[in-house]
Formats: C-alpha cells, structure tokens, sequence
C-alpha cells in the first residue's frame, strides 16, 4: 500500500496471530469490522477509568506518606502521574480518526515506552535515598488500605488491557497494561515495606523491592518500544 493511500485501499489495521510463533507480526491490512471498533472503544474506556483511578490513588498516596513520613509511599503516589500519563496516551490513541490510524499507534507505542524509562528513575531515586536516609516510615494503615486497594484493581485493569492490546493488535495499550500490573508490584513493596516495619523493623525491604521493580520497568518500556508487547 502506498505512502498516500488511495480511496481504495483498506484501512492499515495491523491483524495478529498470538497462537503463531510469529505472534504480533503484521499481517495482511484488514478493514476494521464492528469487533475491533468495539474492542477499541473499551480500551479508551478503560484507561479513563485507569485515569480516574490514578488520580485519586495519588492524592491519597501523597497524603499517607505525609502522615507517616514514608519516601516510599510518597513515591508511589507521586509514581501515579507518570502512570496516568500512559492512560491519557490510550485515549488519545483512540479516539477520533485517530483510532485507525497506523502511524499514531506507532507514535502512541513510543511513548508509552517512554513512561516506563520516566518511572524507572523516579523509582530507584527514592528507593536509594531511603536506603542512604536509613528512613523508617511510621504506621500507616491509610497507606495499607490504598496498596490493598491497588493489589486488586490494578492487574484486573492490566489484564484487560493486555487482552485488548492482543485483540487490537496495540502495542500501546498492552504497553499502559504493563504499567497497571508494575502498578501492582509497586504496591506490593510498599504494602510489603509498611507491614514488615511494622512487624519487626525491616525498614529496607520496601527500597530492596522497589530496585527489582525499577529493573522490571526498564524491561518492559524496552518491550513497548519494539512493540513487543502487544500479545
């Protein structure tokens, strides 16, 4: 198909084959039918939803870790603006004449890869400087109640997306899939770093994990950048 298209060639909608080796490859450019609109608008529905959700898990993150005094549960809150910045690029991805459009998908994949290499740093700073600071967060149970929280809602979000990103052929939206379960992960530290202390005083564990997460994240931006990730 050319560069200009003409008014006869079929929309560049990339079809994948995730039960073939080849899983993500392009495939011959199809027409959109009803199904892929549909699957499309549910993964512009569920990155607002993703959206809301981050903005309301970073106020109360950022609260938390000012009444207990957690860098790290500071982190997490503030970790959630980068993540929603993965959300508002889905909706940009999909919506308008946008939606079939190969070129932005392309554009959409790259920078969501670029919010995992925003989060890495950002990560890792406040991990090592709560290992340097040795800081020992106080009691949180605000902080216990939103890691639960997101431990539940995050990977039923990232799973859906990634279902969709396979369906869509999307690199991008499985792409903001894999922030919503690195989400989880994160949570999971910092639930993990705020029980522990609380418990017997292992203050460092929560920055330990935080580390091997900032290594997962690096990974998967540099899956979305390929776009790798879209099965």
């Amino acid at each position: 198909m050319s560069s200009a298209g003409s008014a006869s060639d079929p929309i560049d909608v990339r079809e994948t084959h995730c039960g073939d080796s080849a899983c993500c490859n392009p495939a011959t450019p199809v027409e959109p039918d009803h199904g892929w609109h549909e699957a499309a608008r549910r993964a512009r529905l569920l990155s607002w939803i993703s959206l809301g959700y981050m903005a309301a898990e970073g106020l109360v993150g950022v609260i938390a870790a000012f009444a207990a005094g957690s860098v790290a549960l500071l982190g997490f809150g503030l970790d959630s603006a980068i993540e929603g910045l993965a959300s508002v690029i889905v909706i940009w991805r999909f919506t308008g004449t946008r939606t079939v459009s190969p070129t932005v998908e392309e554009r959409a994949q790259k920078a969501v890869a670029v919010t995992f290499f925003l989060l890495a740093p950002f990560i890792a700073h406040d991990a090592v400087i709560t290992l340097i600071n040795r800081d020992r967060p106080r009691s949180s149970w605000l902080g216990i109640g939103l890691a639960i929280t997101s431990l539940i809602v995050m990977p039923l979000l990232g799973a859906a997306k990634k279902r969709l990103g396979s369906r869509l052929g999307s690199a991008a939206t499985s792409g903001e899939g894999a922030q919503n379960l690195l989400c989880a992960y994160l949570a999971l530290a910092v639930l993990a770093g705020l029980s522990v202390n609380m418990m017997w005083g292992w203050w460092w564990l929560d920055p330990v994990v935080a580390l091997g997460i900032v290594a997962l994240a690096v990974w998967e931006g540099t899956k979305s950048w390929r776009g790798d990730g879209c099965c």
